[in-house]
């Protein structure tokens, strides 16, 4: 039996592959509604972060979850995420 092999995403921030596990998933729903998605089962395309605000700062000021989600992100909507990394 071979043994299970642990999903590897990449943070839109730091570029680091890490297990999905560890990441938080920002997903784009089918309205084109722009939120995290702690338990990764939201229907929609999905982009991944490290849990910490220093990434999705880095991911802001690359823009690279505005390419992964195919659409722009407005400022007030990623402060909503960034209150989220801090609760979660």
């Amino acid at each position: 039996m071979q043994p299970r092999k642990i999903p590897v995403r990449r943070c839109c921030g730091c570029g680091e592959g890490r297990p999905k596990k560890e990441l938080v998933r920002v997903v784009r729903s089918p309205e084109g509604e722009v939120s995290l998605d702690l338990t990764g089962r939201k229907a929609g395309r999905g982009a991944y972060l490290c849990p910490n605000a220093a990434c999705l700062a880095k991911a802001q000021k690359k823009k690279s979850l505005e390419r992964a989600l195919g659409q722009s992100i407005p400022p007030e909507v990623y402060e909503a995420m960034e209150a989220g990394l801090a609760k979660g």
